[in-house]
């Protein structure tokens, strides 16, 4: 086995994708567990109903558990540019972290590898690599503030935040549709919008609304 390959751990929380569809999104996670052994066991446990497709240790271990044209459990209730059921629309991706620290090197170059292969697989764009946040906001919060959004971007495996001036006066309407033209359609209030937005785009962001959330969404 080559270091690009994945190891094979099958979890058995899987099944067929629904109507059809196909991955058109890769939806990042991380795992808020203590370790990637944890979270590995939990993602394999049949009580608990919740998997991946893959799952990248601190170390830059590549697991994969849920064959890529299967359904995996990862994604939940939620929404992401009008269209539901996001466990049949994506690939699944764990990364082994808490939440409350850095990325580690190994772990993001390893995530780095493995989009490119994933998105010319099911011809996905930079646009359909989105966070859990991003789908499920108010909800979920990974893969979070100290997740390295911009280092994806500036290798063309995520969508860029824009850095042109935008016309807004901070008004609440013009952000929702912006923020659903990048496809943030949940139903949820500005402030949980707000929020799910800056955590992809500006995670210092803090206060009120302003020029500088509309600017990120811009064209």
């Amino acid at each position: 086995m080559t270091a690009a390959e994945p190891l094979w751990h099958p979890s058995p929380n899987f099944g067929p994708r629904r109507d059809g569809l196909r991955p058109e999104l890769i939806v990042l996670h991380y795992t808020a567990m203590e370790s990637a052994e944890a979270a590995l066991a939990r993602l394999c446990d049949p009580q608990f109903e919740v998997s991946a497709h893959y799952l990248i240790t601190a170390q830059g271990r590549l697991l994969q558990l849920v064959a890529e044209d299967m359904r995996a459990w990862h994604a939940g209730a939620g929404e992401w540019a009008g269209r539901g059921d996001i466990n049949s629309r994506s690939i699944g991706i764990e990364l082994d972290n808490r939440g409350t620290h850095p990325f580690s090197e190994p772990q993001m170059h390893r995530l780095e590898a493995l989009l490119p292969q994933i998105m010319q697989r099911w011809d996905i764009p930079p646009e359909g690599v989105i966070g859990h946040s991003d789908m499920a906001p108010g909800r979920k919060w990974d893969p979070g503030p100290r997740f390295d959004w911009a280092r994806l971007s500036r290798v063309g495996l995520a969508r860029a935040a824009a850095a042109v001036p935008v016309a807004t006066g901070g008004r609440c309407d013009h952000f929702r549709q912006l923020a659903a033209a990048r496809g943030f359609t949940a139903d949820v209030d500005d402030a949980t919008l707000l929020q799910a937005v800056r955590l992809r785009y500006r995670p210092w962001g803090t206060g009120a609304l302003c020029a500088a959330d509309l600017q990120v969404l811009a064209e």
